[in-house]
């Protein structure tokens, strides 16, 4: 029998403590519910929260839905990255614009998506950053992340 190869997806935001380790959280529990082939990591394109939590809102949302991401530390964004992923979603067009910027060739670049285009192709929608809101902002993200993981895996 043949194997699938695992598909390796990386998630980015900001500070990767609220929307991409949400992102790569609910993957994770879909991909263990379903049985799948892979691999999910997040990051973010600054350096503020390195070693850190998700923040304490996220991570208690995220508990009310379902998925834990309490164990999840951040860390930065790397040019190595872009060879070790097959997939690269980021989470808003600044996002995405600084991970451009770091990718030496087109083959880099292809790997690169706004992840609400899962949801609606060619909108480039983005998601909101909960961080200075209220609980709807973590609520609403989740319920995006959610569908968009589901377009990921083809659910």
């Amino acid at each position: 029998m043949l194997e699938i190869p695992k598909r390796k997806i990386l998630f980015v935001c900001l500070g990767n403590i609220c929307r991409s380790p949400l992102a790569e959280g609910i993957l994770r529990r879909k991909v263990a519910e379903n049985k799948l082939n892979f691999e999910v990591d997040s990051c973010g394109t600054a350096a503020y929260h390195i070693g850190a939590k998700p923040d304490s809102r996220m991570i208690q949302t995220a508990k009310n839905r379902g998925t834990d991401i309490s164990f999840l530390i951040a860390r930065q964004f790397s040019k190595s990255d872009f060879d070790y992923f097959d997939s690269i979603f980021v989470m808003d067009k600044a996002n995405y614009k600084n991970i451009i910027a770091l990718a030496v060739n087109e083959s880099q670049k292809e790997k690169v998506k706004l992840i609400l285009n899962e949801i609606n192709p060619n909108n480039n929608d983005e998601v909101p950053d909960p961080y200075y809101g209220g609980q709807n902002g973590f609520d609403h993200v989740y319920d995006l992340l959610d569908l968009a993981t589901d377009k990921i895996l083809g659910l």
